[in-house]
């Protein structure tokens, strides 16, 4: 199986020899601008020291500063944090908005440190890459288990570090602190836009249709929130990292995520059936949700999907042989370079109310963002036909497009 970076190289190549694109492009954009490998230490509340490895990589601005979230996790390594930056190029392309692909992580499992030895981490991170990011240059964000407290943390001691108050320097702040309004559901709020975009062009109707969610995180939950009351009441299952539930008749969301809330996970819904996140996979339903992390669906698996369409909300979560798979079984994936960039248009949004001074309300926010997702999915489908193919390497093929225009300025001008 290829790695998360070769699958996303894969289709470069692929999107770029569907439209023939200029070869010079391709080789810029298949390789980072920069990458930073560092390791700091903190003081544990035992008062020992300990040494952790993060990374950030910058992978192209033609568009704009480099933009990408910074993930806690202990199996992060580079292949997979350079492919996420790739991804946040061409994401950020997707939905035409003036910013880069970067992407960062630590090597880490959050969940067995203390708060504060959570804020030394951050407080570490950040300063030991300080010199290689600004509100103008590199602009970081949440992933993986991190949170708007970690990014407080991080604006806080970026902000000691050039001894004047920078909080354009993140995204996804609290909005005491400049975050704004509507960004913690706004990777779960795009890709309902983006859906309800689909739903409309294929005359589906929400009521009608059967769910089953992968994740129950901050995307996940978001999107079945959202969905569930827009009157999507067959959610008929859903799933963490513990395992998943299946209620034929439909699961009532606002108890399961008090629940877990509550107990951490959703299995202890008390109704249905408990199953595996292999078998949530498999079910019959109409529309999969993936909101948890890449190569969920691979070559394994992907024979034994039965979803009629899936909606990519997690970074990567098909691999390149399954997306073939998925393609020859006639099953639409709405690709996460559209169906997730929500999160980063809303941080987008942040960073302009950071530089102004001047904050939206979360219906203003709501406002500018639907159209951006709803448009550009009607952009990606006129590709998909235009060029014969598929959602995904249509979107890419639409990314290339923008990408290509704005590589030129900067080689020729």
């Amino acid at each position: 199986m290829r790695s998360f970076y070769e699958n996303t190289l894969a289709l470069i190549k692929e999107s770029a020899e569907t439209m023939k694109l200029n070869q010079e492009i391709v080789e810029i954009l298949s390789s980072p601008k920069k990458i930073v490998e560092v390791n700091f230490q903190i003081k544990m509340d035992d008062g020992s020291f300990k040494t952790f490895k993060g990374f950030r990589v910058q992978h192209n601005d033609a568009a704009g500063p480099f933009k990408g979230g910074i993930r806690y996790f202990p199996e992060v390594n580079m292949d997979e944090v350079k492919a996420l930056a790739t991804l946040m190029t061409f994401k950020c392309a997707c939905v035409n908005i003036p910013l880069g692909g970067g992407k960062g992580g630590v090597i880490v499992d959050p969940k067995k440190l203390s708060n504060g030895e959570l804020e030394r981490l951050s407080r570490a991170y950040i300063n030991s890459i300080s010199e290689f990011i600004g509100p103008d240059k590199d602009v970081p964000a949440p992933d993986v288990y991190t949170t708007p407290q970690i990014m407080a943390w991080m604006a806080d001691e970026y902000s000691k570090y050039k001894q004047q108050n920078e909080p354009g320097i993140v995204t996804g702040k609290p909005v005491d602190v400049g975050g704004s309004l509507g960004r913690g559901e706004a990777t779960a709020q795009g890709g309902v836009y983006v859906l309800e975009e689909y739903l409309k062009l294929n005359n589906l109707d929400i009521k009608n249709l059967r769910f089953v969610i992968q994740g129950f995180g901050n995307a996940g939950a978001n999107a079945a929130k959202i969905l569930f009351n827009a009157g999507a009441k067959k959610i008929i299952a859903i799933s963490d990292s513990k395992g998943g539930i299946l209620v034929e008749n439909g699961i009532d969301i606002e108890k399961a995520m008090k629940i877990k809330t509550d107990s951490g996970t959703v299995i202890n819904y008390g109704e249905g059936k408990v199953i595996t996140n292999d078998e949530l996979l498999t079910l019959e339903c109409d529309i999969l949700i993936l909101s948890a992390l890449e190569n969920q669906i691979t070559e394994n698996n992907a024979n034994n999907v039965k979803a009629k369409t899936i909606l990519e909300l997690a970074n990567g979560p098909i691999t390149w042989e399954a997306d073939k798979i998925l393609n020859d079984k006639k099953i639409d994936v709405i690709p996460d370079i559209l169906a997730n960039a929500g999160g980063v248009t809303v941080s987008y949004f942040e960073m302009v109310q950071n530089k102004m001074n001047y904050y939206w309300s979360a219906e203003e926010v709501q406002t500018k963002l639907s159209p951006i997702m709803k448009n550009n999915f009607k952009v990606i489908s006129e590709n998909a036909k235009k060029y014969n193919t598929y959602l995904r390497l249509a979107a890419f093929i639409t990314a290339l497009q923008r990408l290509e225009n704005k590589i030129n300025f900067k080689i020729y001008s």
